[in-house]
C-alpha cells in the first residue's frame, strides 16, 4: 500500500539557495551559474555521488560533483590550502581527510533538500572520486526533468561543476 508521503516529491534547491548554503558553509561567497548541459557524472575523469533517501529508505535524490568540485569543497571547508585541492585534481584522488570534509558538505546539502509537508531526507552514502557507484545511482544522475546543474565558483580555489538530481 502506497502513503501520501511517496507522492510528494523532494523540492530540488534554486540556484540562489544552493549559493547562500554553499556561501555560508564554505566560509567564503561562492558565485553559481545555471547551466543547461547536465552533469551526469565521470567515473574515468573523477566524480562523487551522493544518494539521499527518506524514512523508508527510499532514494528521493541524488547529488554529482566532478573532480574540481569535489577537492574544492574538501579543502575550502576544512580550511586547507588551494594547493591540497590541486594535488587531489592531479592525482584524480582525495586524500582521507579532504574525502571527511567533502561527506559534511554533501551531509549539510541535505537541508536543500528538506521543506514543510514534504518527505525528510538525508544522507545515506557517498561514492567518492576514484571507485565507481552502483549502477542505479549512475543511472539516477542522468535523470532528466527535476534537476540543477551548475557551475560553481569557489574563491581562492576554482571552479566545478556540481548536479542535483530529484527523483521522487
Amino acid at each position: 500500500m502506497s502513503t501520501a508521503s511517496e507522492w510528494v516529491l523532494t523540492p530540488v534547491p534554486t540556484p540562489l539557495d544552493a549559493r547562500e548554503l554553499l556561501s555560508g558553509l564554505l566560509g567564503r561567497e561562492v558565485t553559481v551559474q545555471q547551466v543547461t548541459s547536465a552533469f551526469v557524472g565521470d567515473v574515468g575523469a573523477g566524480t562523487t555521488y551522493a544518494v539521499y533517501q527518506d524514512d523508508q529508505a527510499r532514494t528521493r535524490a541524488v547529488a554529482v560533483m566532478d573532480l574540481k568540485m569535489s577537492a574544492y569543497a574538501g579543502a575550502a571547508i576544512g580550511l586547507m590550502p588551494v594547493g591540497a585541492a590541486e594535488i587531489a585534481i592531479e592525482e584524480s584522488e582525495l586524500p582521507p581527510v579532504m574525502k571527511e570534509n567533502l561527506y559534511e558538505v554533501l551531509n549539510v546539502l541535505a537541508a536543500l533538500l528538506n521543506a514543510p509537508d514534504c518527505p525528510h531526507v538525508k544522507l545515506t552514502s557517498v561514492t567518492h572520486v576514484g571507485a565507481s557507484p552502483e549502477a542505479e545511482v549512475a543511472a539516477h544522475a542522468t535523470a532528466v526533468g527535476r534537476r540543477l546543474d551548475l557551475e560553481v565558483s569557489v574563491p581562492q580555489f576554482g571552479t566545478g561543476k556540481l548536479s542535483i538530481v530529484g527523483l521522487k
